[in-house]
């Protein structure tokens, strides 16, 4: 589940549980709606704890290109998460 996805559901779950005064046969509208903001609330902070720590470094070298044989410049790219 994204962040936008876990965004939507805990919002469609607070509509359900507290704006919405439908009476439906058979089922608990804001049980629903409960159920859909912790889905939401628990798909955020899933989001967050994986791809929070996600990290790019970029470290660019410069060489001096009047030496033979040396490059003039390297790009190292890393990734942590």
């Amino acid at each position: 589940m994204r962040l936008g996805t876990a965004i939507v559901l805990l919002a469609l779950g607070a509509v359900l549980t507290f704006a919405l005064s439908l009476d439906v046969s058979g089922i608990d509208l804001q049980v629903v709606g409960w159920i859909l903001m912790a889905a939401g609330a628990l798909g955020i902070v899933l989001e967050v704890a994986v791809w929070g720590p996600r990290r790019r470094v970029t470290r660019t070298d410069a060489y001096d290109p009047r030496v033979p044989g040396a490059p003039a410049r390297r790009t190292t790219t890393d990734e942590t998460y």
